[in-house]
């Protein structure tokens, strides 16, 4: 079976969102074929976009996942699996950037450029959002501190397709425009849960 190396970012502020996160990370292990290569440590970080809700927890998870016969079919899979770890986490529909139970986005997969048709069972569940169509690498990552922190984490020296410039330059040029209370690092993962880091800091 070919394999693909894909990344996905994991995302909540309702609730307990760390265990919530933690769970999410057990489900994507519990998926058939999918190995997770690693886990990002967690990251309080400023909401954007809608600015009046409770600061976020994200990280970002390395995934060994099928290939599928092309790059197509096989993010659209990890998508619907995505989507479904979602709803069965009691994701709902909301605005766009607003306070969510739990978003899982596929950020990158492999080296596939991609802008793809979203199945039913793959379709995003925020409104406003343009969610008809899959697209990756994520059309907006590099452009959030929230991604790019806990990327760098896994893979610094990452050029995804597109991208111009590695997941270390661009975590470096985001610190520069949100600043650095941006984002905390806040715990790491060790296998089964999250293991708290103390006050951390974005540095590693």
């Amino acid at each position: 079976m070919r394999r693909v190396r894909a990344y996905v970012g994991l995302g909540a502020n309702l609730g307990d969102a760390a265990t919530t996160l933690a769970r999410a990370l057990q489900a994507l292990r519990a998926l058939p074929d999918v190995h997770i290569r690693g886990v990002s440590r967690l990251y309080a970080t400023r909401p954007v976009g809608v600015v009046d809700q409770p600061d976020f927890m994200n990280a970002v998870v390395a995934l060994d996942v099928p290939a599928g016969p092309d790059h197509a079919t096989g993010a659209l899979a990890l998508l619907v699996a995505l989507k479904a770890i979602e709803r069965a986490f009691g994701r709902r529909v909301r605005e766009r950037w607003g306070p969510r139970e739990v978003d899982l986005d596929l950020l990158v997969f492999g080296r596939a450029r991609l802008s793809l048709e979203r199945t039913p069972e793959g379709m995003s569940l925020d409104r406003g959002k343009a969610d008809r169509l899959l697209v990756v690498p994520h059309p907006e990552a590099a452009e959030r501190l929230f991604v790019v922190a806990p990327l760098r984490d896994l893979a610094p020296g990452l050029v995804p397709p597109g991208w111009r410039r590695s997941v270390e330059t661009a975590y470096r040029e985001r610190m520069m425009v949100e600043g650095r209370d941006a984002v905390r690092a806040i715990a790491r993962w060790d296998g089964q849960g999250w293991v708290s880091i103390g006050a951390g800091n974005s540095d590693r």
